[in-house]
């Protein structure tokens, strides 16, 4: 991991440094970037562009390590809002959460609660629930909400990270549980002892990890702007036979616009994570990390004013 990424998400998780970059009068501008905006109609909106463009949204409720109850309750009343709406509105799009949003750091059992009030609500509307996967000290226990979950209901995507040494490990049981997955690197701070470091060696578990999902679980989807790992991923779905429209390929608001309209017009099935709210700062930082060129925009920004 370079340092200059490595001090990225070391910053993502400091209070005085969130501090100044939201008080900072050019961070709101270069945020429009990659977020919505705060509100869910801008959400909407951003994601009924999609649509008319062919593309698919993923809605996406800003926040996480949410640590009193009454906040937990109110982000699942805010994803049962947008469900109906999503419906009532006729949008394409999924709705994500993590798990640590619903209280899965204050309480457990509330948080499976709530979980299960939202999977149950989104099969009632037909749109697909997807689960984050965040750090690694929270695998295992968004991995047990999850095999709790999906012991009585269909089950929801779950993101999992390939640079996380444990990763092949959990997609042998996931497999079993016939887990619709959603492939993403990572994006987190993370010891060398529990993820890979150096890009090729990720890039390497990627397309290893592709092939598995490919194999032996439904509707894969690979959360990526790498052009080689898209590439890796129609080439295996082409020797296995398989058309354009049998797995997704899911990116971020603000990223690689134009080679999403370039996949959807050749035929994929492509969805943008379209995020909201006003708790961007964590987010906004691992996008920056993510890739040298949205810090290089971050950057231009600073210096144009």
């Amino acid at each position: 991991m370079s340092v200059t990424r490595r001090a990225l998400l070391w910053l993502g998780g400091r209070r005085g440094a969130q501090g100044i970059v939201q008080r900072a009068p050019l961070s709101r501008s270069v945020v429009r970037r990659f977020v919505a905006g705060d509100t869910l109609d801008a959400a909407f909106s951003a994601i009924s562009a999609l649509n008319r463009s062919g593309i698919g949204g993923i809605l996406d409720e800003l926040g996480e390590g949410v640590r009193d109850t009454a906040e937990a309750e109110q982000a699942r009343a805010d994803y049962a809002t947008a469900l109906d709406a999503a419906k009532r509105r006729h949008v394409d799009t999924a709705v994500t959460v993590k798990l640590t949003q619903l209280g899965l750091l204050v309480d457990r059992e509330g948080c499976e609660r709530r979980l299960a009030s939202l999977s149950d609500q989104a099969e009632s509307v037909g749109l697909r629930l997807e689960i984050d996967m965040e750090q690694s000290d929270l695998v295992d226990a968004t991995l047990d909400v999850y095999r709790g979950l999906v012991a009585s209901r269909r089950p929801p995507r779950l993101a999992v990270q390939a640079y996380l040494r444990r990763t092949p490990d959990d997609l042998r049981v996931l497999a079993g549980l016939k887990a619709p997955i959603r492939l993403v690197k990572g994006a987190y701070a993370e010891p060398e002892e529990k993820a890979l470091q150096r890009p090729e060696e990720i890039s390497d578990r990627y397309r290893e990890l592709t092939e598995w999902l490919f194999d032996h679980h439904p509707d894969p989807a690979l959360g990526t702007h790498d052009g080689a790992m898209i590439g890796f991923a129609q080439l295996a779905a082409r020797r296995r036979g398989l058309d354009r429209r049998s797995f997704e390929i899911q990116m971020l608001y603000g990223v690689r616009r134009e080679l999403q309209q370039e996949l959807a017009d050749a035929g994929y099935r492509v969805r943008t994570y379209v995020p909201y709210g006003s708790a961007w700062y964590p987010y906004l930082v691992r996008r920056l990390a993510e890739r040298p060129a949205n810090l290089r925009f971050f950057a231009r920004s600073l210096v144009k004013g």
